[in-house]
């Protein structure tokens, strides 16, 4: 019966994947793409039919760019490897998503830092409480691996009062 019930999901999708597999896509007379169960009308000619049915790539489907095509060969201008065509993105938007990515990623880079110096300004502040607390002498008690309770002696209070130093000398050094 288990079998049965992981077999069900898996069953669905692959129904549910021949079903979305079993459209046709083309362009309209105005350039917007349609998709359809059904064919298109005869007035669209076969360039404007991006996919089939079977799966197959209509003429005028857009084929994929290797990467090596976007690189300028040595010694050539950028320009001269970008691929020519009223479908592909001109020079200036190419420069303006350059521009827009190399933000992002400064803006990703300056987060990162900033959430670094955030986690090391509370490991500052809690390891500078806990020398306070070690050094304090009162008594610390803390659970053992077997969940017993039991008390630190001075043997443990060192170190631990090492460790937390050198969390302090690690996270509040002043950079």
């Amino acid at each position: 019966m288990n079998a049965a019930k992981a077999l069900l999901p898996a069953l669905l999708l692959t129904l549910g994947c021949t079903a979305a597999q079993a459209q046709w896509a083309w362009r309209d007379k105005d350039g917007n793409r349609v998709f359809s169960d059904q064919p298109p009308p005869a007035s669209v000619p076969d360039k404007d039919i991006l996919r089939k049915p079977d799966g197959s790539a209509g003429a005028g489907a857009l084929q994929p760019l290797a990467t090596d095509a976007l690189k300028p060969a040595p010694g050539a201008p950028a320009a001269a490897a970008r691929p020519a065509g009223p479908n592909g993105p001109s020079e200036k938007e190419l420069d303006e998503r350059r521009r827009q990515a190399e933000a992002a990623d400064t803006a990703r880079k300056k987060a990162a830092a900033d959430q670094l110096a955030k986690d090391r300004a509370e490991n500052c502040l809690r390891a500078t409480q806990a020398k306070t607390t070690y050094e304090s002498g009162v008594r610390i008690a803390r659970t053992n691996a077997q969940g017993e309770r039991e008390i630190l002696d001075d043997a443990g209070r060192e170190a631990e009062l090492k460790r937390v130093q050198g969390v302090i000398d690690k996270d509040c050094a002043k950079k």
